[in-house]
């Protein structure tokens, strides 16, 4: 360490180069001698490596980082190790090349054991595939190769409640992940396949990239040990579970099964979603329901039982048959929950529950629609996008002579309305109103389709509390 007058830390003296580091390019253009200065002969290294050389010496503790940006490297990205010897810190750093960087990703692939390898860089949003991953996809070398994110709609649609959560894992929660899926690849035949990631970050803790790759599990011999997996995890989850949450997730699954596709009804796409919880002890007391009714009219409903198991799964069947029944009297969605709120509160049990149901008028284009305690709906139009009114309306089975307004909104062509449960974007470290400005941020980019938007939501909104989701997405043509 060179000091100033004053005491303090000025720059660093060069003790000692090796002879590979002699003739560079880098050092004709700036010399690099034993008895220099670092700072002097490097002035970029000012812009971080002179702070970590200062902590090493001053603190003692050993640096070392993969990938490193680096003026010093001929390649500009360097393998860097600093140790602290004495009152002296050595510095070693190994370049990097293009061959270098392949090589490690080869390296990557063999060690999660896969057969095609892929990296989807943060910074830049290159993806890169090796030639094995084209031939899986049944693609061609000069084709783009799909990124993760849009793994969905390559993968069978029976297995988009997997591939759903494996994307969260990954591009949401930043952790590792593995998934099976049967992929539908370009030429129209199957594999099946299964899929690892995980993100790689930098010395600052920033992401750099996702790395992973794909492994093709169709021969007898995956096959034979995937299903011997399967029936060990299933025999170990059937004497972890009690009886009643087994029973409660059949009755859950058999009401509500998870639903991809757009379906068409008077002007309108409908599109809806439901994820169930990951852990079956956590089966909750989420619905959705669309239906046509007698008048034409069209009901959309979500709802939300409080609590977990049995009595959750139960009572989410009584109000969502309920309303179904009550809305086909005619009455408006204010008389409608002040009714149900009744089924609650008398004919139900003990329990309480939040909703928020709508009638559209085709005819009309006017949706009326109503709350109680729940999140108000979304509406997006044009480019922006914005909650409904928080009418007045208390949770269902609070009061017996609970009141409810009614609220109305006129809907034009190519407005899309979202219908959805806390559970798509409840966080246990945010608070609500956090989460639903993301919910709106995210809504409000953009989607190709319905269907693409109400994935994309499923997949970035980032809740972590393992409770239900039911999402509904209405558009007007």
């Amino acid at each position: 360490a060179r000091l100033d007058a004053r005491g303090g830390l000025a720059d660093f003296e060069v003790r000692h180069v090796s002879r590979r580091l002699h003739g560079t390019p880098t050092l004709e253009a700036h010399p690099f001698r034993a008895g220099g200065l670092l700072l002097e002969a490097f002035p970029q290294a000012a812009g971080g490596l002179f702070g970590r050389v200062e902590r090493v010496h001053a603190t003692g503790e050993p640096f070392r980082s993969e990938r490193m940006p680096l003026a010093l490297s001929m390649t500009g990205v360097a393998d860097v190790s600093l140790t602290r010897h004495g009152e002296n810190v050595l510095l070693v750093w190994r370049d990097h090349d293009e061959d270098a960087r392949l090589a490690g990703l080869l390296e990557h692939a063999q060690r999660l054991g896969r057969i095609g390898a892929f990296e989807e860089n943060a910074v830049t949003g290159e993806v890169t595939w090796t030639a094995q991953l084209y031939s899986l996809y049944g693609l061609s070398p000069g084709e783009p190769p799909v990124p993760l994110e849009r793994l969905r709609e390559h993968a069978h649609p029976d297995d988009g409640v997997t591939v759903g959560r494996f994307l969260r894992t990954v591009l949401h929660h930043r952790r590792f992940a593995a998934a099976a899926f049967r992929l539908r690849r370009a030429d129209g035949g199957a594999r099946h396949l299964r899929v690892v990631a995980e993100p790689v970050f930098g010395p600052d803790g920033r992401l750099m990239a996702t790395r992973g790759a794909y492994q093709d599990i169709s021969s007898q011999h995956w096959t034979e040990v995937a299903l011997a997996v399967t029936r060990d995890q299933l025999a170990h989850s059937e004497r972890e579970s009690a009886e009643r949450n087994r029973l409660a997730l059949q009755l859950q699954h058999a009401i509500m099964p998870p639903s991809h596709g757009t379906t068409r009804s008077d002007g309108l796409r409908i599109a809806v979603r439901y994820r169930p919880a990951q852990k079956d002890h956590l089966v909750g007391g989420d619905w959705y329901d669309v239906v046509t009714l007698p008048s034409r009219r069209i009901l959309l409903s979500v709802g939300d039982v409080a609590g977990h198991g049995m009595e959750a799964a139960t009572g989410m069947v009584v109000l969502r048959n309920a309303l179904r029944g009550l809305a086909a009297t005619g009455a408006g969605p204010a008389q409608l929950m002040s009714w149900l709120n009744l089924v609650t509160c008398h004919l139900a049990g003990p329990m309480t529950a939040t909703a928020v149901c709508g009638v559209y008028d085709p005819d009309s284009r006017v949706l009326s629609w109503a709350r109680a305690g729940h999140l108000p709906p979304i509406l997006l139009r044009e480019r922006d996008g914005s909650e409904l009114p928080m009418i007045k309306g208390p949770l269902l089975g609070a009061f017996t002579d609970a009141a409810y307004e009614e609220g109305r909104v006129q809907l034009r062509a190519d407005d899309t309305l979202l219908l959805y449960t806390d559970g798509l974007i409840e966080r246990r470290d945010r608070n609500l109103r956090h989460a639903q400005d993301r919910l709106l941020a995210i809504a409000t980019r953009g989607a190709a389709t319905l269907d693409r938007l109400l994935d994309d939501l499923l997949i970035r909104c980032g809740s972590d509390t393992d409770d239900d989701t039911c999402l509904i997405g209405v558009q007007l043509t």
